[in-house]
């Protein structure tokens, strides 16, 4: 997937010249070159292929875009996620960033992500509330390659939840992606039947994040150790 570089840069030197807020140093550390895959390692179940190993095999993929929002609240960096309904289909129940597939309306992946998060949880974006992306990511049951977009809003977002996306709408302190304790592993099963043991998780605000988003947020936890 070629991925159009949102950054020109005098960009960059506006953010080299401003990085006093934790805004513009995550802005500024987006700039760089990312973790990327070996983040993605630290919460891939056993024999998930990487992202780059996958895609040498794929004659065809679905190109998809989720929003990582955050956003100020009392002296704290707040992260939303979601937890899908539970219905008959691949992501039954899982916790994800809003987002989804492009459509052929879209300008590119990042007014996808843009226009997910409005559709799912009632959040206007804008492009100046867009400060990188993150490294994409390969789901191989759905066939999507996802790109994620970082956002920053700097108050609480007012949300409104699609029914038929979103069972529910929750945040977690952005820096508990550092803290150890919150990493653990289960075995799960799928709803088709398949068991995997030992499957990476993020504990947050008591709900078990894996799998595609857990991958996402491992690049996030190594970014903020060079922000912090």
């Amino acid at each position: 997937m070629k991925i159009r570089n949102i950054f020109d840069e005098s960009n960059k030197t506006s953010t080299r010249m401003n990085n006093n807020t934790f805004r513009e140093r995550l802005r500024l550390q987006l700039l760089e070159a990312l973790p990327g895959e070996r983040s993605h390692q630290k919460m891939s179940p056993l024999n998930r292929p990487l992202t780059s190993e996958a895609l040498k095999n794929l004659t065809n993929y679905r190109e998809s875009a989720v929003a990582i929002v955050l956003f100020e609240a009392d002296n704290c960096i707040e992260c939303v996620l979601t937890q899908r309904p539970e219905y008959d289909g691949t992501h039954s129940g899982q916790v994800s960033f809003p987002g989804g597939k492009k459509e052929d309306h879209d300008t590119d992946l990042e007014e996808t992500a843009r226009r997910e998060c409005r559709e799912e949880i009632g959040v206007q974006l804008t492009t100046k509330d867009l400060i990188g992306a993150l490294s994409p990511v390969y789901i191989p049951v759905s066939q999507f390659l996802v790109l994620p977009y970082v956002y920053f809003l700097h108050s609480a977002p007012n949300y409104q939840a699609d029914a038929h996306e979103v069972a529910e709408i929750f945040t977690f302190p952005l820096f508990d992606l550092k803290n150890e304790a919150l990493i653990s592993s289960m075995e799960l099963k799928l709803p088709n039947g398949t068991i995997y043991r030992n499957v990476p998780y993020f504990q947050l605000n008591n709900k078990k994040v894996w799998g595609a988003t857990a991958l996402m947020l491992s690049e996030m936890k190594d970014i903020l150790s060079s922000v912090d």
